[in-house]
């Protein structure tokens, strides 16, 4: 152990940047590292994935916060909101903030997030900050001085989800470019709330990154029949403006490739978001689609600089003589992936102030599950669901079926399964790798959706005849059959990796409702889509309770 703390700088208040906080507070106390974090909102960390819910008025804003700024403070942690970081000088092994100061490091961790993405339409200005300094202004650090129009917002913070909730209380008309899973989850809540919503996209189906065609065609007609309009096909080429009453310009409609004009009060930009990675560029680090780093969140540049979260690209650091190209993949995006990171660092942290052997790498994530939360409309989708059932049949007459031979190298046959009753909307794909689930779309289909995260989970394989998973959602299902469901070891948070098991011993020691299981265990307090079964697991644990 040395005898001076391990000075560490945080940068980026976020929801991954809080959790990292939280690992650190007992080194914090016991004087094993002196943390400094460096947040440019004003407002304490909170979880950016429900600012959705928010807006719609379905999330109280105090649902919302995930970190106590106060508690750190009280512990010894240096807390600094309203202020970013504009340069690190790597030689000196300093920060320099916004506000003038400078502080030196030991380590910097860069949780910095992503921003959303500014698509390319006549009337907007899309800045590029790959080499931008920062503002001095933390307030626009995502502006850069060039704020959106009135009349066009990217649902990303509280101010944003202010916009959207005036909207939504004046029955407005919505409209959201994009449709990913937060632009669908937005324009379906907020239609439930009385506004009138149109999506805009330019390919065939929403949410085309998770699913494949028969689920996204579902999910489209699904959300016609809850008011929602759908407009496929539609690149955006330009928005209109009117003027208001004070001479500025506010947004008055869209313009597609194809002519047709959508007018809308509000334009809500949903076209995914990139990486805050500028701060590393502009101090000479690795950056690709987001800041590299390796297996350890160790950038491929400094070692004495991590990443984690939305801003983090992790890669495996080439060898000499390795492709100096690019390497594939981007941030996760997901807030799951960014705690277990913010996990594993604080603990590779405290084992570098303690003098103390590193923890093992981080694991390879597999693919996130993706649950749209929707009232009404059950979709759960994880992995590739691209492959089809006639690939399979063609793999067979041409001599592929899936398996690749090479010298002593086999590797075992992809095959796929699904099902569809288009009329009632019901939809399931199963892609099984030597008979292990490794990819599925359902859609319709709660219950099996259950079973098949499950059987994902534990990495099991599927029945040999798929059928009797579709026997969940039938007329005769039984509830003991589904049993496994709420075996110890079921998964119910995908967020946080919390167990039916954990949320039991949690319910036992009185913590009784939904919130309550968020504070005792964080399950629920990530993307939110499984409180459902959180209430589920709490309604069994209360009959078992009574009858003993």
């Amino acid at each position: 152990m040395s005898e001076s703390p391990l000075r560490v700088v945080l940068i980026g208040y976020g929801p991954v940047g809080a959790r990292l906080v939280d690992e650190l507070l007992p080194a914090v106390s016991s004087g094993l590292v002196e943390l400094t974090v460096v947040g440019a909102e004003t407002d304490a960390a909170y979880n950016r994935v429900l600012v959705a819910e928010l807006a719609v008025g379905r999330a109280e804003r105090e649902s919302l916060d995930l970190a106590d700024p106060g508690e750190a403070v009280a512990v010894g942690v240096s807390v600094r909101t309203g202020v970013s970081a504009v340069s690190i000088e790597r030689t000196r092994r300093t920060v320099t903030l916004s506000d003038g100061s400078v502080l030196p490091y030991d380590r910097i961790v860069l949780a910095t997030g992503a921003r959303a993405n500014v698509p390319t339409l006549a009337g907007v200005t899309r800045l590029r900050y790959d080499h931008r300094r920062p503002s001095d202004d933390a307030s626009m650090l995502d502006s850069a001085e060039a704020p959106l129009p009135r009349g066009v917002t990217a649902l990303r913070d509280l101010a944003d989800a202010d916009t959207v909730a005036r909207a939504v209380r004046l029955g407005q008309k919505i409209l959201v470019l994009g449709a990913g899973v937060l632009g669908m989850e937005l324009a379906l809540a907020a239609a439930e709330a009385g506004a009138e919503v149109g999506v805009v996209y330019h390919g065939e189906i929403p949410m085309a990154r998770q699913l494949d065609r028969g689920a996204g065609l579902l999910l489209a007609r699904a959300a016609r029949h809850t008011s929602v309009s759908m407009i496929s096909h539609s690149p955006a080429e330009s928005v209109i403006f009117r003027q208001d009453p004070d001479g500025v310009d506010r947004f008055d409609a869209l313009v597609c490739a194809d002519g047709k004009q959508i007018s809308a009060d509000l334009l809500v930009l949903s076209c995914g978001v990139g990486a805050r990675s500028e701060l590393a560029r502009l101090c000479g680090l690795d950056v690709a689609t987001g800041i590299l780093v390796d297996e350890r969140l160790t950038s491929w540049s400094d070692d004495r600089i991590h990443a984690i979260g939305d801003c983090a690209q992790i890669a495996t650091r080439p060898k000499l003589g390795d492709s100096q190209a690019p390497p594939r993949g981007a941030p996760s995006g997901l807030i799951g992936p960014g705690w277990r990171q913010a996990d594993w660092l604080a603990r590779s942290l405290i084992a570098a102030a303690s003098g103390l052997e590193r923890p093992d790498p981080l694991e390879a994530e597999r693919s996130a599950m993706v649950m749209l939360k929707a009232s009404g409309i059950d979709v759960v989708a994880v992995g590739d669901v691209s492959r089809e059932p006639l690939d399979d049949l063609a793999d067979d007459v041409h001599g592929g079926g899936g398996a690749h031979t090479s010298g002593c190298l086999h590797e075992p046959p992809r095959r796929v399964s699904s099902w569809m009753d288009a009329e009632h909307g019901r939809y399931v794909k199963m892609i099984t790798l030597g008979g292990v689930l490794d990819a599925l779309v359902c859609v319709g289909m709660p219950r099996a959706a259950a079973e098949l995260t499950l059987l994902y989970d534990r990495r099991s394989e599927l029945p040999t005849d798929r059928s009797v998973l579709l026997r969940h959602d039938g007329p005769d299902f039984d509830d003991v059959s589904a049993g496994d469901l709420f075996a110890e070891d079921a998964t119910v948070c995908w967020c946080n990796a919390v167990t039916v098991g954990a949320i039991a011993t949690a319910a036992d020691a009185g913590h009784a409702t939904v919130a309550c299981i968020g504070k005792a265990t964080r399950a629920g307090t990530g993307c939110g889509g499984c409180r459902e079964r959180i209430a589920q697991v709490l309604e069994r644990q209360a009959l078992s309770t009574s009858s003993i």
